[in-house]
C-alpha cells in the first residue's frame, strides 16, 4: 500500500486552519506533520481536519509558542514524546501507524541570530538540541522510522541561495551542518527529498522580509524527511510544494513530501 506524507511548518495552525484544510483537500497526504502550531492541544481545531476526513491526531501542545501535531487518514496511537533539553518545550511527537511504522514528528529551535554558543543561549541551546538528538539514535538505529519536521538547518551548499553568504548565518554555520549530519549518520536516516531530487537548488522556506519572495528566491531547505534505511528503500518519491508559500496570508515555509509503496 502507498504512504504519502507530508511535513509543514504551519506557523500558527489556527491561523492557517484554512490552508491546512486547502492542503488536505487538494493533495491528500495520508498522514501530514504540522510544526510550530503555537496552540495547546485542546485548541488546535482538530473536529475540522477530522470532518476532512483526518480523524486521527496526536499532538503536544504550548500556548503561543512550538507545538508539534501528526493529523491522519488512518488509525494511530500515540507513541509519547522525549523532552530535548529538559526545557519542556513542545518539540517532539511520536506515533505508531497499525502497519508498524513509527513517525517522528520534530521542531528543531531556530537558534537565534548569533552563531556564537558564548554570545547567544539561543544557539547553545539548539547544538544541544542536536546532541541529544544523535544519542537518541547512536544505540540502536531505528527501524520503519520515519523521522520529519523543521530542522531548522539547510545541510548542503545547494540547499540555500548562496552558500558563501550564508556561511556565518545561522541555519547553514559549518558546525549546524556537522551536528544535523552527525545525528543523521548515528540512526542511519535517508534524507528522502535529496534521495529523489540529488540535484540543484531546492528550498523549502522563504524569509517574509522579502518584497517578492518568488522573484528574490533567497530560500533554504530547512524542512526535512528522513527514513530509517529499511524504508528508504520503499520510498518512491518526494517533492516541495513551493506553491504553497504563494497562498494567501502563507506560511514562510513550504509543505515537504514524501511517498512510500509498501
Amino acid at each position: 500500500m502507498p504512504l504519502t506524507i507530508a511535513s509543514w511548518n504551519i506557523n500558527s495552525v489556527r491561523l492557517r486552519a484554512g490552508l491546512v484544510l486547502r492542503l488536505l483537500r487538494d493533495e491528500a497526504p495520508d498522514i501530514l506533520c504540522l510544526q510550530e502550531c503555537k496552540s495547546p492541544v485542546d485548541k488546535i481545531p482538530a473536529d475540522v481536519f477530522a470532518r476532512a476526513g483526518y480523524p486521527h491526531m496526536v499532538a503536544r501542545g504550548e500556548k503561543g509558542y512550538n507545538g508539534v501535531a501528526i493529523l491522519s487518514r488512518q488509525p494511530l496511537r500515540d507513541a509519547g514524546h522525549i523532552d530535548w533539553c529538559g526545557r519542556g518545550d513542545a518539540r517532539h511527537v511520536a506515533a505508531a501507524l497499525e502497519n508498524g511504522i513509527t513517525i517522528h514528528n520534530l521542531y528543531v529551535p531556530a537558534g537565534g541570530d548569533i552563531p556564537d554558543t558564548g554570545a547567544n543561549p539561543k544557539f547553545a541551546h539548539k547544538l544541544d538540541f542536536l546532541r541529544e538528538l544523535r544519542a537518541e539514535f547512536a544505540g540502536t538505529r531505528p527501524t520503519r522510522s520515519i523521522l520529519v519536521g523543521d530542522l531548522n538547518i539547510a545541510p548542503r551548499p545547494d540547499d540555500v541561495w548562496s552558500h558563501k553568504q550564508l556561511l556565518k548565518v545561522v541555519s547553514h554555520t559549518p558546525v549546524e551542518v556537522d551536528h544535523l549530519s552527525a545525528a543523521q549518520e548515528a540512526g542511519g536516516w535517508v534524507d528522502t527529498t535529496r534521495a529523489h531530487i540529488p540535484d540543484g537548488p531546492l528550498y523549502s522556506w522563504w524569509s517574509y522580509r522579502a518584497r517578492d519572495w518568488d522573484a528574490a528566491d533567497r530560500g533554504r531547505r530547512l524542512d526535512h524527511i528522513w527514513a530509517s534505511a529499511d524504508l528508504a528503500a520503499a520510498s518512491t518519491g518526494a517533492r516541495i510544494l513551493r506553491a504553497a508559500r504563494g497562498w494567501e496570508k502563507p506560511s514562510d515555509h513550504a509543505p515537504v513530501f514524501a511517498r512510500f509503496d509498501m
